[in-house]
């Protein structure tokens, strides 16, 4: 294979090292890393994840793992940002070598709109990548990409925060969490943007030990790497710290339990209090009833719905809770000043065929 084609991100061409590694992972070879971005894709995503490999290089002295930067042709890829990536090898020159396996690991990097992102070629390439065995990591908005191609039935997944009630919904084979990380047999999904920084650094981990690993987290500055199971966000309304676990269990359950929502006896009774405590502690902390934040929660659920899916008002409305569509437009128009056609009609033209 080329070696000139293996070169670091955008601007970091300086920083890479073709030292041949004595480490004996991958029989003595480097890692060998293909980095698909797609239009409108996250630098800071990008970076998050491939720094840490440029990173592992350093601390080691050696040529541990080495990168290539793929697009669906070879032309620039504009980021979110609007700043370029160099393409260095297009998915179809990745097979046009005869006998060629492949990478040891695909990451793939997308932007939005993502629902519109799977061609056929695309689609093509994917899918022989995951029959040649090959591992595949989706970073953000990319997991959707994945389940799109069926690749990720029956499998463990995860999305960006503010993709994942439009997945649950648009997908039922997935089995979707709110995590940073998942990594489920050939399949690696993770939230994007910082979260690329965890999943790199647990992948390091595993290819060349918990060691280097560490260090990558020290020359990051970095504490230590965050667990693939911390949730994206905390729950709905919390922003201070070392309020009750009980509170924080009441509001979990709200959160899970939002298609048939519980009453407040019932949550105070899987959160292990009573009904008085629960509304005491919602007094304390979150300033409002127990049973107005799990609206609250609702509705907030309705419309990440309403702006990522073109699933129509009243499934949305049913599938948060609502029996009665009047209701729902109530509460909606009451925590965003707005009904939710008008919300709808504000989305970019691009969400709901995209999406839907």
């Amino acid at each position: 294979m080329d070696e000139s084609l293996m070169n670091a991100p955008p601007n970091m061409n300086a920083m890479k090292s073709f030292t041949p590694p004595d480490d004996p992972a991958n029989g003595g070879r480097p890692i060998e890393l293909v980095v698909l971005v797609l239009p409108g894709f996250s630098h800071l995503a990008l970076h998050a994840f491939i720094e840490p490999f440029r990173i592992a290089n350093t601390v080691s002295g050696l040529t541990l793992f080495r990168w290539r930067i793929a697009g669906l042709d070879a032309r620039s890829v504009e980021g979110a940002s609007g700043i370029l990536a160099t393409v260095d090898v297009t998915i179809d020159e990745l097979y046009s070598c005869s006998g060629y396996r492949g990478p040891n690991h695909l990451a793939v990097v997308s932007g939005e709109p993502v629902g519109r992102r799977l061609s056929p070629q695309l689609n093509n390439f994917l899918r022989s990548i995951a029959r040649r065995g090959v591992p595949i990591s989706a970073v953000g908005t990319a997991t959707w990409l994945l389940a799109q191609t069926g690749l990720l039935a029956g499998t463990r997944c995860t999305i960006h925060w503010s993709r994942l009630a439009a997945f649950s919904e648009v997908f039922r084979q997935p089995q979707i969490r709110d995590a940073l990380f998942v990594k489920d047999g050939q399949f690696s999904t993770c939230a994007g943007e910082l979260a690329a920084f965890d999943l790199a650094v647990d992948l390091i981990a595993s290819h060349v030990g918990g060691f280097t690993a560490q260090e990558v987290c020290r020359h990051a500055t970095v504490e230590g790497q965050r667990s693939g199971s911390n949730r994206q966000t905390g729950p709905s309304g919390l922003a201070f710290a070392g309020v009750s676990d009980k509170l924080l269990m009441a509001m979990r359950i709200m959160e899970e339990n939002v298609e048939c929502p519980l009453t407040m006896s019932e949550v105070a009774h899987r959160a292990g209090v009573s009904r008085r405590q629960l509304e005491r502690l919602f007094a304390a902390h979150v300033h409002m009833p127990p049973v107005r934040h799990y609206l609250r929660i609702r509705v907030d659920h309705a419309k990440r719905l309403i702006e990522g899916t073109s699933m129509p008002i009243i499934d949305i409305a049913m599938a948060c809770g609502f029996l009665s569509p009047s209701h729902f437009a109530k509460c909606f128009r009451t925590f965003n000043g707005v009904s939710p056609q008008q919300c709808r009609a504000a989305v970019p033209a691009w969400v709901g065929p995209g999406l839907g």
